[in-house]
């Protein structure tokens, strides 16, 4: 493959990188409070029905308000996309490679545009909406390269008089249901995804960050993107999404998001409708319910130190955060009060502000189930940390920390997507693992430890479908660690990675004989 090296992170300290960001800050704040229509087959269509994104730091603050499809609107688009995939499935694979590389190059040129938006629709600090921006570009950066390699398909036998091919072709169109938490990066990686490999898109990104999307639509325009190629419809879930799951001309569906919608859609997609000649192919990504474990021997200042970034970087709203630390109990209370004090450092606020580590949660619901679970956890364990929060302007939930956690607890079992860390003590190395595989989940886990054996035992034993060792349990960088995970955490396709695009192709053999 053509060799690509990730998109590099800004680095803040430098007065130039700092002043280019507020710039960015400046310029979206220029553009709040504006309409976006939908994208459906090239055209701008507006409705009365908005949804209306507000800035999660401040809910009087309108980030922007976006036109909302009905079921007739994802009709209309299910037919642009059906008309666009007759010649977009034969459109050169290097053509449709370009447009991913030159849309890379726009946002690298709006690197600090984007992420200042994500500060403000998404509630990012400065080095996470930065991270986020620079995955969306790597992302199309690899997806192109990787397609360039497939567009000839893999080496099959021939004999004389024979000739045979193995080749890959586009499904059709897919239905992309983006999350908010990655809203460019995820958003962004799976609807390039899915039109690379000659595909045509419904993209229904989050309710709460509709404004991202419909600026990375522009960037794909601006590209060269065809019309009718990706079509922009934000709109319900009950509705818009369940009709389009359901639609017989679907042919599969790229979901990231909670357990319950992904199980939900796995299960609608599966059933076959009237006038369906396929079965359905769904790619998902719900979540998990992330582990690190500290051995005995181990370096207990990076344990800490890996713990707190792991659990609090975007208010732990990560679906590969670290929300159970697992301890060898001859370690624990070191580890435990290391982890109390680097907590009670951090600081909480709107991350305009780039000394605040912490930003707002999601939204009013994200809020009140993430209190709901600090309740919780006071009934289970012992509160260390945190326990509080303030809904008032903005949705702000402090860093908190529960110790002494049973391993068959609330806190230890259920996903809570927010500022929340349970801490439970292991006898042992084999008790910590046993413990972290004792979940529906299967995302990503870390270990801390210098003991070779431990690790190997780990590598084997520990389920998960991104492991680290002796880091933090967030952060995969795209063709460096694929990401995705085992059981409920979703269907192990591992974004990033080298067979991901394989997933929305489907291989065909044709034999010539002479």
């Amino acid at each position: 493959m053509i060799p690509y090296k990730h998109e590099p992170f800004t680095d803040f300290s430098k007065e130039e990188n700092k002043q280019a960001f507020e710039a960015g800050l400046h310029l979206v704040k220029s553009y709040l409070g504006q309409e976006y229509p939908l994208i459906i087959g090239g055209e701008r269509i507006t409705t009365e029905e908005k949804i209306v994104s507000v800035n999660p730091s401040n809910k009087e603050e309108i980030v922007g308000r976006v036109s909302k499809a009905n079921k007739e609107l994802a009709e209309k688009a299910m037919n642009s996309a059906l008309a666009a995939f007759e010649t977009w499935k034969k459109t050169k694979a290097e053509f449709r490679a370009d447009v991913l590389f030159k849309a890379a190059t726009i946002i690298r040129r709006r690197k600090h545009e984007f992420s200042a938006l994500l500060v403000k629709e998404a509630g990012k600090p400065w080095n996470e909406a930065d991270a986020d921006t620079a995955e969306a570009i790597d992302f199309l950066e690899y997806y192109a390269r990787q397609m360039i390699e497939l567009k000839d398909g893999k080496r099959v036998e021939s004999r004389p008089g024979e000739y045979n091919r193995y080749d890959y072709i586009p499904l059709g169109v897919s239905v992309v249901i983006s999350p908010w938490n990655f809203a460019l990066a995820i958003m962004a990686g799976t609807t390039v995804a899915a039109m690379v490999t000659g595909n045509t898109v419904l993209l229904k990104p989050a309710s709460t960050t509709p404004v991202i999307a419909a600026k990375f639509i522009e960037v794909l325009e601006e590209a060269g993107m065809p019309k009718g190629v990706v079509n922009y419809i934000p709109g319900s879930g009950s509705e818009v999404g369940d009709y389009l799951v359901d639609h017989p001309k679907t042919r599969f569906i790229s979901f990231t998001g909670s357990r319950e919608v992904g199980t939900r859609i796995y299960e609608r997609a599966s059933k076959v409708n009237e006038g369906q000649i396929w079965l359905k192919r769904v790619i998902a990504e719900m979540g998990g319910k992330d582990t690190i474990v500290v051995d005995k021997d181990a370096d207990l200042e990076l344990a800490a130190q890996s713990i707190v970034k792991s659990s609090f970087g975007f208010s732990g709203q990560k679906c590969s955060a670290c929300s159970r630390a697992i301890i060898v109990e001859d370690v624990y209370n070191q580890v435990l009060e290391r982890a109390v004090a680097l907590t009670k450092e951090l600081t909480i606020g709107n991350p305009e502000n780039q000394a605040h580590f912490m930003g707002p949660v999601n939204d009013q619901n994200a809020y009140d189930k993430i209190m709901n679970y600090i309740e919780i956890g006071k009934e289970e364990g012992e509160l260390m940390v945190g326990g509080d929060g303030d809904d008032s302007k903005g949705y702000f939930v402090n860093p908190t920390i529960f110790a002494g956690l049973d391993p068959e607890a609330r806190l230890m079992k259920e996903e809570i997507f927010g500022p929340v860390v349970a801490f439970a003590k292991a006898k042992n190395f084999k008790e910590a693992i046993q413990i972290a595989n004792n979940t529906d989940f299967g995302l990503t886990g870390a270990v801390i430890t210098n003991n070779r054996e431990h690790m190997e035992f780990a590598r084997q034993e520990f389920h998960v479908g991104n492991l680290y060792f002796n880091r933090g349990c967030t952060g995969a960088i795209v063709g460096y660690q694929p990401f995705g995970g085992f059981n409920m955490s979703g269907t192990d396709s591992k974004a990033g990675g080298p067979d991901y695009l394989l997933l929305h192709l489907q291989a065909k053999t044709t034999s010539e004989m002479y």
